[in-house]
């Protein structure tokens, strides 16, 4: 199908919560859609409607056309998710966790047993297969819950917050898996606390701010929504007012950043804006540990426009 994943208008409220506002959102089979925004904003609400674990209060949402709510049974045959918590039976073995999802879902005995173990080597938990899941470490519990929703291949996979808790090696080994995923052909729909992560992965991203879309692209797009290169200086134990007015006085446009000691200027002209902020901080004999030129991060672009929903 042209579309995996539609919805529209969805709205959800929780008592005098309002947690969805009329979302819109569709992902097309071989693409990421990656959901950003702080805590409260919607995602993992999404996430539960999409997955038939919420009714939705109003608008419509279907899986490969099969309405989640009218054909629930329907859509849980199409899909996949793993959530932000493990969903897994502590008192058995890693290996017996997949194996018995995939006896659930009526793989064959042998072919659940090859698919487990292809899972627990591509998340490096073959040396832990016969040990009880109460004994393994959170992030190993977290790759096993990835493990335990890809068992079974689904042309819709959710995943909620998939690498909050694992380690560099871990996170790169779901990166991996989910590229390959999506090059086969699946629609997937990623939720994460780490910017990079959307970055790296998503074709595009829906920032949400309570419960409405604020901005949506490609991941390039809404780097180039707030703007060009700037300069960035971290001071080096200077308070930051001085070097605003040094600079607000030798016509730069300045601002704080989130960190401390740091600000910022916009550089459409490269070094030899450059040039000029390092010039005028000198001559005013106000020292510089770092500076660096570069483009909008990922982070930029959600801290501006959730920002300047949130005004």
């Amino acid at each position: 199908m042209d579309t995996a994943v539609a919805a529209e208008s969805l709205g959800k409220r929780f008592g005098g919560t309002r947690a969805l506002d009329g979302l819109d959102l569709t992902i097309h089979p071989g693409e990421t859609l990656a959901l950003l925004g702080h805590n409260g904003a919607g995602k993992t609400t999404t996430v539960r409607i999409l997955a038939t674990l919420l009714r939705p209060d109003a608008g419509t949402a279907a899986i490969c056309g099969r309405d989640v709510v009218r054909e629930p049974a329907a859509v849980r045959e199409l899909i996949s998710l793993a959530g932000q918590h493990a969903t897994l039976d502590e008192l058995l073995t890693g290996r017996e966790n997949l194996l018995l999802l995939g006896r659930l879902q009526r793989l064959g005995r042998r072919e659940a047993g090859a698919r487990a173990d292809e899972l627990l080597e591509r998340f490096d938990l073959s040396d832990a297969a016969s040990r009880v899941v109460s004994t393994y470490s959170g992030g190993m519990r977290r790759r096993l819950d990835i493990a335990a929703c890809l068992v079974v291949p689904r042309p819709v996979v959710f995943l909620d917050e998939p690498t909050t808790g694992l380690d560099p090696v871990g996170r790169s080994a779901v990166w991996e898996l989910v590229r390959e995923l999506v090059d086969d052909g699946t629609a997937l729909l990623l939720t994460t606390q780490y910017l990079e992560e959307a970055d790296v992965l998503a074709d595009r991203v829906s920032v949400l701010s309570d419960g409405r879309e604020v901005a949506t692209g490609t991941p390039r797009e809404l780097k180039e929504r707030v703007g060009g290169r700037r300069i960035h200086v971290t001071l080096a134990n200077e308070p930051r007012r001085p070097a605003l007015a040094v600079l607000e006085a030798a016509g730069i446009d300045v601002a704080l950043e989130p960190a401390a000691r740091s600000i910022s200027a916009p550089a459409p002209d490269g070094e030899t804006d450059l040039g000029r902020v390092l010039e005028a901080l000198a001559l005013a004999s106000i020292d510089v540990d770092e500076v660096a030129l570069r483009r909008p991060t990922l982070d930029d672009a959600f801290f501006a426009l959730a920002d300047e929903a949130a005004a």
